[in-house]
């Protein structure tokens, strides 16, 4: 499986590119929010390709360190803070909207709804030319789920402002780490048949991630863009369809579904976050669009925007480009980055700021014969499919747990096998630093009384040493007693780790050839007093 798909910044780019309408007029300023999401994080790089000036507001910058290029302006704050939305705007053109509350909070219809008023009166005030909203499909009359008629809301919200707004309504996205086709792929996967409600008889229109992209980046150059617009691949299909397409692609025996008219979109979404990967806080929403047929309406989006040279893709390209881009490792973005747990955001205290607070620490320091490079790839790719180096029953059991208390799980897995930056998710622990080469720092998002943090470090020298820390800040007795609950099993777990890591990139070492002699000493790690 294989072929090229638009997941990095090149290729189309060209037909996007902002020109001057005279010498020496700079380009326009475009604030981008949301831009740490999955769509947001793939339209930033194109845009700067684009030969836009990029401004992105965020509530953790320290995500986009290292990722967006020195140029894009990068302003801390939160979108449901007006002042913060204000300071944003000041000297925009163009705004993007691309923040949607994806999660099962009660609230989240009134946080949406704040976030548009915000965005609306502050792009009035600046006197932006365009915002561009990307929505939902959805059923033009009849009863929506909470998350579709809130995402329809806020497009009137913001059509309401005064400044034109381009709303483009789109279905289900297909690309590789889209949540809607993890979902698609894992139930694929591991049922070869099953039982799901009626809404997988519901016709459903999916696009490909290249193709809401070109829409995106194609907007701003629309003339006279204002208006909702429906847009979709050129398939429309079942649910079950889908995920038979998705088993033709893959290889896989034609999965059989039993549609039953009892189950609800809570327990169907109960039913997804244990089977796939995507928890049951961002199934259910999902879940819940699926209940109505989301089709384009009408194609009037085709005399405002071009369709993409070549054609839009179609459902089975889609999912083959998907599978291969997964298959070859160069994932851009994913849900899994996209999705924080509800986990305090304090970085972990240095040294000093210990004295007088309880905290627990397990650290192992071992010498090897690994190189540092070895050593760090080892360390680069734990977690996810390469797992935990130890004990894989207990770690295992530790995200079961952590996924039946509401907690993310193991199964969120990572981004890349190989690659990894500062904000990933590695299963249920979130990269807090990340220093290429020398130290990995994992902060926890499982559920704990407490807060805890996993720090992986290489240090060159004669010999190598690897150094393993585990910290753990209690909160009150609750967090005291987990401590010492699992105490016992830390001497085989992180001592295992421990061991397996260096062993692994001492093996590395003798079959590639560090290009260093092989006889510096021993055949395995020494601890370090």
């Amino acid at each position: 499986m294989g072929g090229a798909d638009l997941t990095a910044p090149s290729g189309r780019e060209p037909e996007y590119r902002w020109t001057p309408a005279h010498p020496g007029e700079p380009p326009p300023l475009v604030l981008l929010l949301g831009a740490t999401g999955y769509i947001g994080g793939r339209l930033l790089p194109r845009l700067r390709n684009a030969g836009y000036r990029v401004r992105v507001l965020t509530r953790r910058p320290e995500r986009l360190r290292g990722l967006a290029p020195p140029d894009v302006e990068v302003v801390g704050g939160d979108a449901a803070d007006p002042a913060a939305v204000r300071r944003a705007t000041e000297g925009a053109r163009f705004v993007y909207h691309l923040v949607h509350s994806m999660t099962d909070r009660r609230d989240f219809q009134r946080l949406d709804r704040l976030i548009a008023r915000n965005v609306a009166r502050a792009a009035a005030a600046a006197g932006v030319a365009r915002i561009v909203y990307l929505g939902g499909l959805s059923p033009r009359t009849g009863p929506l789920s909470a998350h579709l008629a809130s995402r329809r809301e806020v497009g009137e919200i913001l059509q309401r402002s005064g400044v034109p707004v381009l709303v483009l309504q789109a279905g289900v996205v297909i690309g590789s780490g889209s949540a809607s086709f993890e979902m698609i792929r894992h139930l694929t996967e591991v049922l070869p048949v099953m039982t799901a409600p009626r809404w997988v008889r519901n016709r459903i229109q999916p696009i490909a991630i290249r193709d809401v992209l070109h829409y995106l980046l194609a907007a701003l150059r629309a003339e006279d863009a204002n208006g909702a617009y429906d847009i979709g691949g050129p398939d429309v299909l079942r649910y079950d369809q889908m995920m038979n397409g998705y088993a033709r692609v893959a290889g896989l025996p034609p999965r059989r579904v039993l549609a039953l008219p009892v189950l609800t979109p809570r327990l169907a979404s109960h039913w997804v976050g244990l089977v796939t990967p995507v928890p049951r806080n961002l199934a259910r929403p999902l879940v819940e669009s699926l209940q109505h047929d989301c089709v384009m309406h009408d194609h009037r989006i085709d005399g405002l925007i071009a369709p993409p040279p070549g054609g839009l893709v179609r459902y089975g390209d889609a999912v083959r480009l998907a599978l291969g881009r997964i298959e070859v490792d160069r994932v851009e973005t994913s849900w899994v980055d996209a999705t924080v747990a509800r986990a305090p955001s304090d970085p972990l205290p240095g040294d000093p700021e210990w004295a007088g607070r309880a905290v627990y620490t397990d650290e192992r320091v071992l010498a090897t014969t690994a190189s540092p490079e070895a050593l760090w790839r080892v360390i680069a790719g734990i977690g996810g499919e390469n797992g935990w180096y130890s004990t894989p029953l207990l770690w295992a059991a530790r995200g079961w747990g952590d996924r039946a208390f509401g907690g993310v799980g193991l199964k969120r897995g990572r981004r890349s096998r190989s690659q990894v930056r500062v904000g990933d998710s590695v299963d249920f622990w979130r990269v807090e630093a990340c220093e290429p080469g020398r130290l990995l720092r994992l902060k926890a998002e499982m559920r704990l009384p407490g807060l805890a943090w996993l720090d992986f470090a290489c240090e060159a020298g004669e010999p190598t040493r690897y150094r393993q820390r585990a910290v753990f800040f209690p909160h009150g007795l609750a967090g005291r007693l987990y401590w010492l609950a699992v105490l016992p099993f830390h001497g085989f777990v992180f001592s295992g780790m421990a061991r397996r890591i260096v062993a692994i990139a001492e093996t590395e070492d003798s079959a590639t050839g560090p290009g260093r002699p092989p006889s510096r000493g021993g055949t395995g790690p020494k601890k370090i007093p």
